[in-house]
């Protein structure tokens, strides 16, 4: 009964009745597509990365999927432990959005953070257990996936 009530609404301009009938099909496309390997998850979401260099620098570019809008002009902090190693990443830019999807209603982050070749390895090699992304306030906590 509200989607045909939305749709009446839609028809006279109204934009708030539109994006809810709005299927947003290019989102859930990238975020079924991921490129990358699955490195940590949780019940709050689930992180994949891949490496890159850069004129002699190197970055982590991570995509977290999530039910949670992370949203900053601060940048973000990764957290990665392990009762032996442990070591934070910081985000390579202040501002951070997120891109939702209405199909799956799930957020799509994508943040890319400074690295070194040591850090590389410790990931690579598996050398963590929890990771923990720290923005605003705000933290979301994933775990090493075996």
């Amino acid at each position: 009964m509200f989607k045909k009530i939305d749709k009446v609404l839609a028809a006279f301009g109204n934009i708030k009745a539109m994006e809810r009938l709005h299927v947003d099909t290019f989102t859930e496309n990238k975020i079924t597509n991921i490129n990358g390997d699955k490195i940590a998850e949780s019940s709050e979401g689930q992180l994949y990365v891949t490496y890159e260099e850069l004129n002699g620098y190197l970055f982590l570019e991570t995509i977290f999927l999530s039910h949670t809008n992370i949203k900053t002009f601060n940048g973000a902090t990764l957290c990665f432990s392990d009762v032996q190693t442990n070591f934070t990443l910081e985000s390579d830019t202040k501002e951070i959005g997120t891109d939702f999807s209405n199909v799956s209603n799930r957020h799509m982050t994508q943040i890319s953070f400074n690295i070194n070749e040591r850090q590389i390895e410790l990931i690579k090699n598996g050398e963590f257990k929890q990771v923990e992304l720290r923005y605003k306030k705000k933290l979301l906590t994933l775990y090493k996936v075996s």
